[in-house]
């Protein structure tokens, strides 16, 4: 069954509409995608707002459970605005709530009883006595009970008309973790490790994260009438997988939705990106060869066989699905010549174009010979981390470079690291000579309970100008002047939690001037969603803002945008359309320009999953893009840069 919903007055659309992927025969659990997550918010946002008016006009409660974390936040924006704009009402709405960590305090801003009221049940008028919140103060002696009765208030309320769901990477519903019954009830847990690293963002670190959490089962999950799951992000693409395609199994709780008749799967891109019809969708069926997909499969076919572009035969295209490539493309000596070039097109040690050559097969344009370039790093260190190389490429090429630091960084600096900054200012600074009580700092830092308070305004600046001394190091060591250097510390960032504000008019407005005060001929900006703290994603969202609202102004006109990856990912060869080669000297310069980040070097505060160190990982992800060009038949290099361009 799909469910149909109300988007406005006159456009009645159903998921199946509004995604942009048909179901297959791999899959399991209906599911839908879509381009753009916040369309997606919307969609399931405005079936609730349905569901909700449909049960208020036969006079009958609307029972739903909810979830918490990043994906539905947006989903409790739209309903708060369908509250205060088009007149929804919750009055007679009653809501349970999947879970709560354990122990934790209804007043802590870490409680899901905290988020559910900052996100939603304060903004509309629902009625205290219909919010159940699982309560993470209930004493151990009584939480026996305390689940027993939370089950019966389900159950005298009607039972779940709606669900919805989140999904972890252990493939946990709720926080129903690996080896959970099918028929489970509300209960406690102990939290998987993977679980509580993905936390530990917003608890500063993994060590204040708690171990267990109070939980509604999976059997109780599953008697809901209806079930909406939410997974975005490429984090979530091989669980998703798993999920909709794989079999039942308790060490993925998420599959035994595979057994409700009421499931969507609600996907963005990424989160989709491992499912056969979009990964391989040549296996699923006949498909439309598009210069998409015709290189993204020729390149997967060299790499499944482990074979230079060049060596592809006739008849490893039969066997590997793709023989209908063959039969409208032509030999596979033809494919694999334009694939080969285009690859080897892509190559450039001359991001800003090559002066006084042909550019027609170059990923830049060669005019003008000196560009004026802004570089856009959400934190401050992404400059370096993520381009490098290609940052001094073209210093040392001659063009006009600016880099711009878009937040403060301040969130990311360690209490343990601004306290050894601190006693360093205050042996070198005349006791009260400044304007800042750097002996408040200091004991402001010390009282703070395991980093989960709020920064004060003093403490932020202080952590702030850390990462600012460290940016304009690590641009001296690249050779670019102090003057090309922008700090915008865009409000957005500036909450002093892990937790940001929407992005608003003052940050557009901040990035808007200095885009049109610079001209650039070329932007490149963080186009890596993996961000564990989303600041990256904020910052884009800026950027296509900013780009919307002038992208008819004389000089945009001859600005290029170019996209790179963070930390945590990667371009797919096929997606790479710029190439930038480093050699071993330029790795080492590139290295170097990093490790003037000292306060992110060891002991980093938001590093994800991945326990390497920044510099680590960007030199073994160059060095791993490398390789893949090579192993496609092309030239081996100490490492790659690799950009997507943005087309507006």
């Amino acid at each position: 069954m799909v469910t149909k919903i109300q988007l406005n007055d006159s456009e009645d659309i159903s998921y199946k509409e509004a995604g942009i992927y048909e179901n297959t025969k791999f899959e399991k659990i209906h599911n839908v995608i879509f381009k753009n997550s916040d369309y997606a918010s919307v969609i399931i946002a405005r079936e609730i707002a349905t569901l909700i008016r449909e049960k208020q006009a036969k006079d009958q409660n609307c029972v739903l459970g909810l979830a918490t974390g990043s994906s539905p936040i947006k989903v409790y924006a739209e309903l708060v605005r369908l509250h205060k704009e088009e007149n929804l009402s919750f009055a007679n709405v009653v809501v349970f709530n999947l879970d709560e960590y354990y122990p934790m305090d209804k007043t802590n801003v870490q409680s899901y009883h905290y988020f559910m009221h900052e996100h939603l049940l304060d903004h509309v008028d629902i009625l205290p006595e219909n919010i159940h919140i699982p309560d993470g103060t209930i004493s151990s002696e009584e939480l026996y009970q305390y689940f027993i009765d939370y089950e019966l208030k389900i159950n005298a309320a009607g039972g779940l008309d709606f669900q919805l769901l989140g999904i972890g990477r252990t493939g946990h519903i709720g926080f129903n973790e690996p080896g959970s019954h099918p028929n489970s009830g509300t209960r406690i847990i102990t939290l998987n490790y993977l679980t509580r690293s993905d936390a530990a963002q917003a608890f500063f670190g993994i060590a204040n994260v708690p171990k267990r959490a109070i939980t509604m089962g999976v059997g109780t999950i599953k008697k809901a009438r209806r079930i909406v799951i939410m997974a975005l992000g490429h984090k979530k693409a091989e669980i998703v997988k798993k999920t909709i395609e794989g079999n039942i199994t308790s060490d993925i709780p998420a599959s035994y939705l595979q057994e409700h008749k009421n499931t969507t799967f609600v996907l963005d891109q990424e989160a989709a990106g491992e499912l056969t019809r979009i990964k391989t969708p040549w296996l699923v069926e006949s498909c439309i060869w598009s210069e998409k997909t015709k290189s993204k499969s020729i390149a997967w076919l060299s790499q499944k066989l482990q074979k230079p572009i060049l060596k592809l035969t006739d008849k490893d295209y039969n066997d590997n699905g793709m023989s209908g490539l063959l039969a409208e493309k032509g030999s596979a000596y033809d494919l694999n010549i334009s694939m080969f070039n285009k690859l080897q097109s892509t190559i450039t040690g001359w991001p800003g174009g090559k002066p006084n050559a042909d550019d027609a097969n170059r990923p830049e344009r060669n005019t003008p010979h000196k560009k004026r370039v802004l570089i856009l790093s959400p934190h401050p260190d992404d400059d370096v981390i993520s381009m490098g190389g290609t940052f001094l490429r073209l210093i040392e090429q001659g063009h006009e470079v600016h880099v711009a630091y878009q937040t403060s960084g301040n969130i990311a600096v360690s209490d343990a690291e601004a306290i050894k900054y601190a006693e360093v200012v205050k042996n070198m600074m005349l006791r009260n000579a400044g304007c800042i009580d750097i002996d408040k700092i200091i004991s402001d830092l010390k009282k703070k309970k395991e980093n989960t308070a709020i920064d004060s305004i003093d403490v932020r600046a202080l952590k702030g100008l850390i990462r600012r001394v460290e940016s304009l190091g690590a641009t001296r060591s690249l050779g670019l002047p102090d003057t090309n250097v922008n700090f915008l510390d865009l409000p957005f960032y500036e909450t002093g939690t892990a937790k940001k504000k929407p992005y608003g008019k003052q940050d557009v407005a901040i990035l808007t001037k200095l885009i049109r005060e610079i001209k650039p001929h070329q932007i490149y900006a963080a186009g890596d969603l993996a961000d564990p703290h989303g600041t990256h994603k904020v910052c884009l969202d800026i950027l296509f803002h900013v780009i919307e609202d002038i992208m008819k102004e004389e000089f945009m006109i001859d600005c290029w945008v170019w996209l790179y990856r963070g930390a945590w990912h990667e371009w797919d060869i096929h997606d790479i359309e710029m190439a930038v080669p480093l050699s071993p000297d330029e790795v080492e310069k590139k290295r170097k320009a990093i490790f003037f980040h000292q306060s992110q070097k060891d002991n980093v505060m938001f590093q994800g999953d991945d326990a390497r160190e920044f510099w680590v990982r960007a030199e073994e992800r160059n060095k791993d893009t490398a390789i893949k060009y090579h192993q496609l038949g092309l030239t081996d290099y100490a490492g790659i840069e690799a950009f997507k361009r943005y087309y507006f």
